[in-house]
């Protein structure tokens, strides 16, 4: 087992509230940065984001808005049965919905239950219903596609309310789950997640780094619910990488500007657009990559992301970019250094190992 298997993350590291709550509360990028080039590891504020960054390099950003993908609803026909939130995910192309069902906890948010079974109804609020079909995917047992008898992007504007999870200490409104980047999509979809690596950053620091020469390239990838949980398959997203992106990409590389994806959506995206040379053409539908080390990386040079649980699946994608020595690494010190995990809480910027000059 190598140290970051191992490796435990106390529940006081869980950021309860975001940035702009706690501490000096001065504004969402009141976070703190790690910084890791291979196993050298640095500590910053957020806000030196642009002097860890070099005139020519390219933040790709996701641009999808976060939904209030969560609703409560009970089991039954009539609408008597146990209470469950539903967690709505992804619209298939047939106009199913993935969703996944969850317990109430009575603190507000919600515990995982069993999935299924087949046939299962659930009542929404507003009279609709949905009808679970079968598992996403065989053995993906956590999400189900469900027949939804009302259109669901006007059941979540009207009923739902962001995804929240037991670390978190209380409601938050939907515009704490928005990033500075998302933009509304003309047919209602967006994440049922935020895409969270891009929280921290403001109008004010995109203001600074594009005046040092920082580029922004944006795609869109609507994420499910969390990340697959540990045996279960990934899950296909849709994504669209622009044609404007992939030749920004394309030139900042060759000319030896680095691309640097803000988030795994955004790895997940730009390497479904990618050949074999690294070289981003436009794109767009559903994808269903997994990056792993084995598959390594093709267009993307750095990450900056969120601190991840220690046997998630998205350190794969870390590995692939990073190599496991410098996981290990960063890990460590994330945890000794008291950093704050998920969604609301500090980040990690993976750089090459020659860093900036």
């Amino acid at each position: 087992m190598s140290v970051l298997e191992s490796l435990g993350v106390p529940a006081e590291l869980s950021a309860r509230v975001p940035a702009e709550q706690r501490g000096a509360g001065r504004g969402r990028d009141d976070v703190r940065l790690l910084v890791s080039r291979g196993t050298e590891v640095s500590h910053h504020a957020f806000r030196e984001l642009p002097g860890r960054l070099r005139a020519g390099d390219v933040l790709v950003v996701n641009t999808s808005a976060t939904l209030p993908a969560a609703v409560t609803g009970r089991l039954g026909a009539e609408g008597g049965g146990e209470p469950v939130v539903v967690h709505f995910s992804t619209r298939g192309e047939d106009g199913r919905w993935a969703v996944e069902l969850r317990a109430p906890d009575g603190r507000g948010s919600t515990r995982p239950r069993p999935g299924g079974p087949v046939g299962a109804v659930v009542r929404l609020p507003g009279g609709a219903g949905l009808v679970l079909d079968g598992p996403l995917a065989p053995g993906a047992a956590r999400l189900w596609w469900a027949r939804v008898d009302t259109a669901v992007p006007a059941l979540l504007a009207r009923y739902g309310r962001p995804i929240r999870y037991g670390y978190t200490e209380r409601d938050q409104p939907l515009s704490a789950y928005q990033t500075v980047f998302a933009l509304p999509s003309p047919d209602g979809a967006g994440s049922a997640e935020m895409p969270s690596a891009g929280r921290p950053f403001t109008a004010r620091l995109v203001t600074e780094l594009v005046s040092r020469g920082v580029q922004f390239a944006p795609l869109t990838l609507h994420t499910g619910v969390a990340s697959a949980e540990a045996h279960e398959p990934p899950y296909p997203e849709r994504f669209a990488v622009p044609e404007a992106t992939a030749r920004l990409v394309n030139a900042a590389r060759a000319g030896g500007g680095r691309a640097i994806a803000v988030g795994t959506t955004a790895v997940r995206a730009l390497e479904s657009a990618a050949d074999g040379r690294g070289v981003v053409r436009p794109a767009a539908g559903w994808t269903d990559l997994v990056v792993t080390p084995a598959r390594g990386v093709r267009a993307v040079d750095g990450l900056l992301t969120g601190l991840h649980e220690p046997r998630a699946s998205h350190l794969l994608m870390l590995e692939a970019i990073a190599g496991r020595p410098a996981l290990d690494r960063a890990y460590t010190e994330a945890v000794r250094a008291l950093y704050l995990w998920h969604e609301f809480g500090d980040v990690h910027l993976l750089l090459p190992e020659e860093g900036p000059h």
